[in-house]
């Protein structure tokens, strides 16, 4: 597995840029989906949607590397095999701080390239579309991406020498923009918009169509629930 301690063997200081993904212990993750998937599916769904959004990014040509902040040892695993770096989280002090210890760790093997967070739960992430959100953050010191709903953020960008002010969580849009960060007007970036945290979320995700693994614990929570 590789740790937040593994030297770096990148000899391009900026070559394209780094993402952090946050990852609550799988127990706990997740929770407003139980009723709809069921709690035994609930845990593995949410393992599936980092799978897929990793995966998903890894692929990403504007992706250089994408570190994971977890202290959960299935996902740790699961995502190390993927390619991701693991970080576990040090501070344990909630989600922005987990996001700022990763892009300080992010920051520490490539100081010249830029960061950005991304949501675990993006299980349609589309490569393509993340490319063009990607293009557009590059230009601005900092970037931000609102949720499906219009409420949260999915994606919060900043550039080589910029500070990483994460503000996640609840009406996270609007924390952003007030702020100063350069909210993104793309359209047709739908995959990086649709964050999964209730029944009604999974069913949109899963029609805008899903990565694999996503695809098939939905599948099988969808036939336990018909038993």
């Amino acid at each position: 597995m590789r740790t937040e301690r593994e030297t770096a063997t990148n000899t391009d200081p900026a070559g394209g840029w780094s993402l952090v993904v946050p990852l609550k212990p799988l127990a706990r993750a997740k929770s407003r989906l139980g009723r709809a998937a069921g709690e035994d599916a609930r845990p593995r769904l949410a393992l599936a949607f980092a799978q897929d959004t990793v995966a998903a990014a890894l692929d990403c040509a504007r992706v250089r590397d994408v570190v994971v902040v977890t202290d959960d040892p299935v996902a740790a695993a699961a995502l190390a095999e993927l390619g991701a770096r693991i970080v576990p989280d040090a501070p344990g002090a909630g989600l922005n701080a987990a996001l700022a210890h990763g892009a300080r760790s992010a920051r520490a093997l490539r100081p010249a390239a830029p960061v950005a967070a991304l949501n675990a739960d993006l299980p349609a992430l589309r490569t393509g579309e993340l490319a063009r959100v990607l293009e557009f953050a590059s230009a601005f010191p900092s970037a931000f991406l609102r949720d499906a709903a219009g409420i949260g953020t999915t994606f919060l960008s900043a550039a080589a020498g910029a500070e990483f002010r994460p503000a996640f969580g609840g009406p996270s849009g609007s924390r952003h923009l007030a702020s100063g960060v350069v909210e993104i007007p793309l359209s047709g970036v739908d995959s990086v918009r649709r964050d999964v945290d209730t029944g009604e979320d999974l069913r949109a995700a899963l029609a805008l169509g899903v990565g694999p693994r996503t695809a098939r614990i939905a599948a099988a929570a969808a036939r336990a629930g018909d038993r």
